[in-house]
């Protein structure tokens, strides 16, 4: 059974005397530094300059001041910055500036396992990873609770650093909610596959051809979008509740039988056999060098793909449906 850390067996007492610096202010950066400062932590945030986000974290209460700056004043430096550009903020801003005994955590573990960034050996490297998107950890922690966070230490110099983690961790809330041991290698490659073959890629896919297959039979649009991506919410947040067995349970027997009998047929044996190749090029870092190499070379096969999805049919129906309904707004 895998081991789970609460507030309750967290001393978090080791980082309350120590500066703790976020670089970037996005979807999780302003979750972490602000929940870090609700929780009574010494919070930095580390922006380059000229960044859009320094006037609303100032407007937050906190204190906004370079990367480099950050990382010379501060005790642990926390990486809240997409995968793309946190090589080149490290050897900018944040490596020229590392003294021994400082701490790196990351949100994410992609840079430090395919070594985009590769620590001096004097300091610690930890991560915690909140397992939801930024706004997310935030709303929840407003609430009084928490969102389920992964721990790893992937260097420890000084003896301390899982401590350091935890304490970060119960800063953020995943205290609350529970944190969970991993290692940097695991919680990247599950988090890559299940990004890639379920929760973005594998559902996007789906409810893509779901739609063209009903407009495509003669259905109306606007009927295959409500069928097949608007519903999905009401199954998806049943399953959260209560995993597979209350979702099947709060459903008709109609829609119950079709699940057991018909699911199989879309997704078949063959399905899984693409899901574990989609895991190896994750394990044999191909996808890593491809998506480095991607964003060294501009970006233009990915722009490309994100510019061909935008124009699909269910984006276009989607988008005239959902201004009909502003009340969406108030249910994220």
């Amino acid at each position: 059974m895998a081991t789970l850390t609460y507030d309750k067996d967290i001393d978090d007492s080791i980082l309350r005397d120590k500066t703790v610096a976020v670089l970037g202010y996005g979807s999780q950066g302003h979750a972490h530094a602000l929940n870090l400062k609700d929780s009574g932590f010494n919070v930095i945030v580390g922006l380059y300059e000229g960044s859009r986000s320094k006037q609303s974290a100032e407007e937050a209460g906190l204190e906004v001041v370079s990367n480099a700056e950050a990382t010379k004043r501060a005790d642990l430096i926390s990486f809240c910055l997409p995968d793309t550009v946190q090589k080149k903020v490290y050897e900018e801003d944040v490596l020229p500036n590392l003294t021994d005994g400082k701490t790196i955590l990351f949100a994410h573990g992609f840079t430090i396992l395919y070594e985009q960034i590769v620590a001096p050996e004097g300091v610690d490297v930890v991560m915690i990873a909140p397992k939801a998107p930024g706004h997310r950890v935030r709303a929840v922690f407003e609430r009084g609770l928490g969102v389920p966070c992964l721990i790893a230490v992937h260097q420890d110099v000084s003896g301390t650093a899982h401590d350091l983690a935890l304490a970060y961790g119960k800063g953020v809330g995943g205290g609350r909610a529970g944190i969970l041991e991993t290692t940097f290698k695991e919680e990247t490659e599950t988090d890559l596959f299940g990004e890639q073959a379920v929760l973005c890629g594998g559902v996007s896919e789906l409810v893509k051809a779901g739609f063209e297959v009903l407009v495509e039979a003669g259905y109306e649009p606007e009927s295959a979008y409500f069928e097949v991506l608007h519903e999905l919410k009401l199954i998806v947040d049943l399953m959260y509740q209560g995993g597979l067995g209350h979702m099947r349970y709060s459903i008709s027997e109609t829609a119950e039988y079709g699940d057991y009998s018909r699911g199989p047929v879309v997704i078949d044996s063959s399905v899984k056999e693409n899901m574990k190749e989609v895991l190896r090029q994750i394990q044999s870092g191909e996808f890593a060098r491809e998506w480095i190499a991607e964003n060294d070379e501009g970006q233009h096969k990915f722009k490309q793909m994100r510019a061909d999805n935008e124009v699909h049919g269910i984006e276009k129906v989607g988008k005239e449906l959902r201004d009909m309904m502003p009340w969406l707004e108030s249910t994220t």
